[in-house]
């Protein structure tokens, strides 16, 4: 993958690894999460899974408990991030 300077590439990477593996992780739920932006940059061709807010959501809360809210905001503003970096990229 391109584009492994920007912020949270790493993320953005193992998600799309994890997908196609057909494994559900906390890095392919965002990916799912972003795969519209992500599919317009080109990153993602294949399907992505349903309701991935929902369960991002409670797989962090299964591991992180009360931490699960706070985690799942950071996360998703590194993809957001990602993204945008990506859109100046181009």
């Amino acid at each position: 993958m391109a584009h492994t300077h920007l912020p949270g590439a790493e993320l953005i990477q193992q998600g799309l690894t994890d997908l196609a593996a057909g494994r559900e992780t906390i890095e392919s739920l965002l990916v799912s999460i972003a795969a519209p932006g992500l599919r317009e940059l080109g990153f993602l061709e294949g399907a992505a899974i349903p309701d991935a807010e929902l369960r991002l959501y409670a797989l962090l809360s299964s591991r992180d408990g009360a931490a699960a809210h706070s985690r799942y905001n950071a996360l998703v503003r590194r993809i957001v991030s990602f993204r945008r970096a990506a859109q100046c990229a181009r």
